[in-house]
């Protein structure tokens, strides 16, 4: 990966979950609003430029997985933007947030298509590429086995909107995200050579891929 790519990937993943813990300090009452609204798309364009550099590197290592989950990592990336664009509505034009939900079930196609189909994709998406990355061992365990949790906590801290476990949530997604940002804008993580995967395809132990 050239080092510009790396600096600027690696940057987006320390971003993406800082600008999203960002929004959370915006809710009132529990509703997003327009500030939260407006940095919940601006994070994620840093999460699909970051998740795409650490797919890229699972990629050689787990070709079908990668294939198959980063589209739906970025359909969850833009369920995230979609419920940040309802929220600086709902605000902008004096919709409470009970109200919304309400005359979307009167469009069920596309509220499941743009929220409730997408929205969770993301925690999903995040959960399981931290169970692939144990499994790969291309990161250290602590901060694979962290992405998970933060995966978890995420849709718990969303769907009541309770801001004190939204920022609990926020922080366990925001440190592991931060040191993969910092492996990988240093050139620390790198995806796996050749020969390691043939080892892995033979059932082998997967070799560590951070240097």
């Amino acid at each position: 990966m050239d080092v510009h790519t790396r600096v600027i990937a690696g940057g987006c993943l320390v971003a993406a979950p800082a600008v999203q813990a960002l929004s959370t300090f915006f809710w009132n009452d529990g509703d997003q609003g327009i500030a939260a609204g407006a940095l919940i798309v601006v994070a994620t364009v840093f999460w699909v430029t970051g998740l795409a550099a650490l797919f890229r590197l699972v990629e050689a290592r787990a070709p079908r997985y990668a294939a198959v989950a980063f589209p739906l990592a970025v359909y969850g990336c833009v369920g995230g933007a979609a419920f940040g664009v309802q929220g600086l509505c709902e605000e902008l034009f004096g919709v409470p947030h009970e109200t919304a939900v309400d005359l979307l079930r009167h469009h069920q196609a596309a509220a499941e298509a743009a929220f409730w189909f997408a929205g969770p994709l993301f925690p999903i998406s995040v959960f399981v590429l931290g169970a692939v990355l144990i499994r790969l061992r291309l990161v250290p365990l602590p901060t694979a086995v962290l992405l998970s949790v933060g995966a978890v906590l995420f849709p718990l801290s969303r769907v009541p909107r309770e801001v004190l476990v939204a920022h609990l949530a926020d922080l366990v997604l925001l440190l592991p995200f931060a040191h993969l940002g910092v492996l990988v804008a240093m050139g620390r993580l790198a995806p796996a050579k050749a020969a390691d995967t043939a080892d892995a395809a033979d059932g082998s132990a997967p070799v560590e891929a951070v240097r």
